[in-house]
Order: C-alpha cells, then structure tokens, then sequence
C-alpha cells in the first residue's frame, strides 16, 4: 500500500478532522476523501463513521491504525538503513512546539542538527503549548517541546531545558484592570484571562481551589501569547511562564503582580515516547539535545540553552 495513503490515514485517525488534515497533507479535502475511500476499498472494511458532527474510527479502523503506524515506523526504519553504510541519516523528524520555543530554545538544537545531520527534513509545527504531549502521544509529531506534567506518562522521555517561575501579569497602561481591597487583590471583581487548557490551567486551578477562590473569569482562550495580548489592551490579568514573557514582543505593555504564595514553576523540555527512540533520527536528535543540555549546565555561565 502507498505509504502516502498511509500517512494521511494515521494523521486523520489521529485528528479525526478531515480539513485539518488536509491542510496538514497539503490535500484538498475532497482528494483525501478520494485516499480514504481508496484504502477503505482495498481493506474491504469501513475505517471511519463520518457524519454532519463528528468523524470517528471504525472498530476495523482502529486495527488498521496500529497496521499503518508499524508500517510507517518500519518503512522509515528501512530507508534509514539503506543508507547506514554510508553513515549519512536521510529521511524526515517532525517537531511541534510553541512560538516561544522557536524562539527561545529551539535555535541551538537545529542548529547543531541540521549540521550534522543536513540530509533530515525537518517539519516544524507551532500551537498552543498545552497541545504538545497530546500531539506527541497521537503521533502527529515525533519530538515536542513541553512541560513536564506532575505525572510524566511511563511511555515518555524527558530531558529538562530549563525552568520557569509562572507569575501573575497584569496591563502596564490600563490600572482600572485590577481591583484592590486593602493591598489585596479583589478576586471576585478583577477579570481574569485564562488558559483554555493545560498544565498552567491546572495550576491555576489548583490555586483558587486551595484559597476557596471563585474567580472572575473574563475569557479563556488558546496559547499563552493570547494572554499576554489581552491582558496588554487592558481586559484583566492572567498568568504565564516568565519564559513567554521574556520572549514576546509585548512584554513592555504589561506588567508583573506580586502575589504570594508563588505557583508552581514549569519544567520545560524536550520530549518523546520510547517507541520513537527506535527511529535512528529521533535518537540523533535526542542525543544533540542531551549533549546541549548538559554542555549548557556544566559550562561556567551555567546558562540553559537560550
């Protein structure tokens, strides 16, 4: 079977969203249709249930699933073998990560890859932080650039970059955005910005909930950029990475409240599943962040990768 059809099978079942898809393919949503109903033909089964809703996978379909995921890891597998003699790794690594990261971490570790290793094709995709491990663990990217949760999943490996208080912000320009009583934040009448998901949404959660605190939640909304750009034009106050801060271009337009007690910081870094490591690239590239990481630490600036 086409290994083409094959990857646009995994990223579907992965996303269960055809336009996403085949933005992401570079298909049009009617020649995906067309790729599927190819497969479907030559299974002999129905892989997806689709209506006006949703799309979701066939109990045919999930066993098909693992049949395409060992096929592309075998196929890539392959093709990195047939050039082992000539010790030159040739083939495709795709990272997701957000903005911040491109920015701020990322840089050194391509840098030394792409060196190294110039016959990779890199994909890189940039989102919502909070969507990094769920992507990681759907395979629709082989490497990310995530917070460590409270709980790292056993199938997943880490290696720490660097950590990030989370701090409070607040508008530079627009005072009426908080609300005091006394010296202390009015909680119930100063609007919030927040997270729609994610470890910092968590966190946040937790906080209130451990104060017995109702906030007043002006919006939710996706990506920690999204929150510094509305907390700056003035619509409450919200709460980030001071790594996010200190890469984005609004940073003057807000500013950092003291409130106490602190948040839990996030652990950032990069990350993978084990069964990845089998893929000869993903170890390349784990073994160059490895090395960075630990040349950073050990150096006498003592500075993380930046």
């Amino acid at each position: 079977m086409d290994i083409e059809k094959l990857l646009a099978f995994k990223h579907l079942s992965s996303t269960l969203h055809f336009g996403r898809t085949s933005q992401i393919c570079n298909m049009t949503p009617s020649a995906l249709t067309r790729t599927i109903q190819r497969i479907e033909s030559e299974v002999g089964q129905k892989l997806f249930i689709r209506d006006n809703r949703s799309v979701s996978l066939t109990p045919a379909g999930k066993r098909f699933r693992v049949y395409a995921e060992e096929t592309i890891k075998n196929w890539h597998s392959m093709k990195n073998d047939l050039t082992s003699d000539e010790n030159i790794l040739k083939g495709d690594i795709s990272l997701f990560c957000s903005v911040t990261a491109v920015y701020g971490i990322l840089p050194k570790l391509l840098k030394s890859f792409r060196e190294q290793y110039p016959g990779v094709h890199i994909n890189l995709q940039t989102g919502d932080a909070a969507n990094a491990l769920p992507k990681l663990q759907n395979g629709e990217a082989d490497v990310t650039i995530a917070a460590l949760p409270d709980r790292l999943p056993h199938q997943l490996k880490f290696i720490k970059i660097v950590e990030t208080p989370l701090i409070f912000i607040a508008p530079a320009h627009y005072f009426e955005a908080v609300n005091y009583t006394d010296t202390s934040i009015d909680w119930k009448t100063t609007p919030m910005i927040m997270a729609e998901k994610g470890l910092g949404r968590r966190r946040l959660d937790n906080w209130f909930r451990e104060r017995e605190i109702q906030p007043n939640i002006y919006a939710q909304v996706a990506g920690n950029e999204a929150i510094i750009a509305m907390v700056s034009l003035g619509c409450g106050i919200g709460v980030i990475p001071e790594l996010v801060l200190k890469k984005s271009p609004l940073q003057d337009q807000v500013k950092t409240l003291e409130v106490k007690p602190d948040l839990t910081s996030f652990t950032v870094g990069v990350c993978t599943s084990q069964k990845n490591m089998l893929n000869p690239i993903i170890q390349a590239f784990w073994d160059i962040a490895d090395y960075e990481v630990n040349t950073n630490e050990t150096s006498d600036t003592g500075n993380r990768i930046s």
